[in-house]
């Protein structure tokens, strides 16, 4: 079986396993269960498959091979041993009941009980303070499951039964994550506006990562930071396009716990070790993070909630992230909180790349004080439109903002991919070619007619530093030009011929009419 088809099988498993759970609640809520089930089976999975190496140093036949190896490990006297062992590799303990197997098999022959699984995920959320609360948002006791014990049982129940289907014995970690991220996009899809808490469409996240890693993609130990994570979709694409993949470290932050939690399964899911990965559920803007011992980043990637609300309060005007500025971004639109937020975490040699709407472009006040200033200090390196109706929470047409810290120039490179889209039923979608061909104009940095302007720093001063797009980048097609004389040619045969066939059917008419009064 190729990697494909054990990547397609695994998603029609996983789907299944959402189907059992679609008529009872929305995808918003049903996403917790399948998601976080599938996660302890993942851990449950590799924890009897790690056991097995450590014994027999080879890889299990079946899981239940391995359950059984483990079972008779922990009758033998130096059973501690082997479990200090997992542990320190693994960072938790499963008992042998409380494995995923055991559950299956208990789910088929109908003697499933969903305590035994309540106490799974507790035990695991205490055993390091990498899965603390991580289980939280799963009720297993709750009404949406059913009316009555016995009902809400049963469907956890079929759904064990459902995704024990799926072979993680024989997949990678990249199969899996892969196919846990395609779910996380039909979510999306499924819960529409909500969908903008968690998750960037594919398209932008891969035109923002080619961007922000482009010319850092030999470095070692690249740092990755994005303070409005979500899901951890955006953060996860860094290792597609980089040479040492396993020495990446993630750095993320996320407002909304059940949406933190998703991202640190997303991480393990995706096989990123524990000492790579620093992630925090907090809000961005109210309090500065990271501020240990690295707080800045080869690469911040950002897709924060647009124009959101914060307090603008004026004690920000002392913190160091806007100080240089003179004003805050406005108490309605917090845009240019977040990027200059994500500008003061981004090394003095990185690349910044935030989707904002177009407002930030041009809008006056306070917001066109702080661009400014980013001009004048050659920040902004790029502004780059999108097709509207690519995401899954807005229809607006938005852009992407590339930044520096330091450079040479302060001239500005505008792209118009605003016509680069397939048009979707709910909503567009750019294919490979249209993100190859953005990231083409990006990497050329020169003027291309209808599609792209370097604008020197003269042209956006006269501009007063409005940064519109169609100002630098005039896609306007021309009509073609009328030939007037050939146009009254046309019109004069059409009369001629419109006479033609009025008295034909005038004289055929009067012929009929006079053959009737004959008859």
């Amino acid at each position: 079986m190729t990697e494909n088809d054990n990547s397609k099988d695994l998603i029609s498993v996983l789907w299944s396993g959402a189907d059992i759970l679609r008529s009872k609640m929305d995808a918003n809520e049903y996403k917790e269960y399948l998601l976080g089930i599938v996660f302890y089976k993942y851990l449950s999975d590799s924890f009897l498959i790690k056991v097995y190496d450590l014994i027999y140093d080879e890889k299990p036949e079946s899981l239940k091979v391995a359950l059984d190896a483990y079972k008779e490990a922990l009758a033998d006297e130096s059973a501690e041993e082997l479990k200090d062992q997992i542990k320190s590799e693994c960072h938790y303990l499963i008992e042998p009941e409380l494995t995923y197997t055991c559950f299956a098999d208990a789910a088929r022959n109908n003697s499933f009980n969903r305590e035994q699984l309540q106490k799974g995920f507790n035990n695991i959320e205490q055993s390091d303070s990498l899965f603390a609360d991580l289980f939280t948002d799963i009720d297993l006791y709750s009404n949406r499951l059913g009316t009555g014990d016995q009902k809400q049982s049963d469907t956890i129940s079929n759904l064990i039964k459902e995704i024990d289907k799926a072979d993680l014995l024989n997949s990678d970690a990249e199969i899996l994550g892969n196919a846990y991220e395609y779910l996380i996009g039909q979510f999306a899809s499924e819960t529409g506006k909500k969908a903008g808490e968690f998750y960037t469409p594919q398209a932008v996240s891969k035109i923002l990562t080619k961007i922000a890693i482009a010319g850092q993609e030999t470095k070692r130990g690249l740092s990755v930071y994005d303070p409005c994570m979500g899901s951890g979709s955006l953060l996860l694409n860094a290792k597609k396009y980089a040479k040492e993949p396993n020495y990446i470290r993630y750095y993320g932050q996320e407002l909304n716990t059940s949406t933190f939690n998703l991202a640190r399964m997303n991480m393990f899911l995706h096989g990123i070790v524990p000492e790579n990965q620093v992630l925090r559920n907090g809000d961005t803007l109210d309090g500065d993070w990271p501020t240990g011992e690295e707080t800045d980043f080869n690469m911040v990637l950002m897709n924060p909630p647009y124009s959101a609300k914060w307090s603008a309060a004026a004690g920000f005007l002392q913190d160091e992230r806007f100080s240089d500025y003179g004003v805050l971004a406005p108490k309605s639109k917090a845009d240019y909180a977040f990027l200059l937020h994500g500008l003061y975490h981004l090394k003095n040699n990185g690349t910044m790349a935030i989707v904002l709407p177009h407002g930030v472009l041009f809008r006056g006040a306070a917001e066109g004080k702080i661009r400014e200033k980013l001009l004048r200090s050659g920040n902004i390196y790029a502004v780059i439109g999108l097709p509207a109706n690519l995401f899954y929470n807005t229809s607006i047409p938005t852009c992407i903002v590339v930044l520096k810290k330091h450079r040479d120039g302060r001239d500005v490179l505008f792209i118009d991919a605003s016509q680069k889209f397939e048009k979707g039923k709910k909503q567009n979608a750019m294919t490979d070619e249209h993100i190859d061909a953005v990231v083409d104009l990006y990497n050329r940095r020169e003027t291309v007619e209808k599609e792209a302007y370097l604008a020197s720093f003269e042209d956006i001063e006269k501009n007063d530093f409005n940064l519109n797009i169609p100002r630098y980048v005039d896609n306007f097609e021309k009509e073609k030009e009328v030939d007037i004389n050939a146009l009254l040619d046309d019109m004069k045969k059409t009369d001629e011929e419109l006479a033609d066939a009025q008295d034909n059917f005038v004289s055929l008419s009067l012929e009929r009419y006079i053959s009737m009064i004959e008859g």
